[in-house]
């Protein structure tokens, strides 16, 4: 095969994927004296998910953390999580998946196709 049908080849398995925004959602936090509200948490787990090594629990559509946490730390975890787990360090796209082989747990990206292991 001459380079134009191995190109022709690769783009025909390429998966097809639609070009998608992808928006980080920023917490609106509600600070109090002995817990963190954080009011749009449905919103921001159904994106993506981090725990915040803080015990809590889901209330109507807000998450309760047992400990009051700055507003700023959980906007960075979050931040964090989308960096090293969900956008592609390659292309930026959004369209990775995570995948287990054996003990190691790689971020694939579907888009371009690059693959690289994932801080766990």
């Amino acid at each position: 095969m001459n380079y134009e049908e191995l190109l022709k080849k690769a783009r025909k398995n390429l998966p097809t994927r639609t070009e998608t925004r992808f928006e980080i959602p920023v917490a609106s936090v509600q600070p109090g004296k002995k817990q963190t509200v954080i009011r749009n948490f449905v919103d921001i787990a159904k994106a993506l998910f981090k725990e915040l090594a803080v015990p809590g629990s889901i209330r109507n559509n807000e998450l309760v953390l047992q400990s009051k946490v700055p507003t700023m730390l959980i906007n960075q975890r979050i931040q964090e999580y989308v960096r090293d787990l969900v956008l592609c360090k390659e292309c930026g796209k959004p369209d990775t998946a995570l995948q287990k082989v054996d003990n190691y747990t790689f971020v694939k990206c579907e888009a371009c196709g690059a693959k690289r292991t994932a801080k766990m």
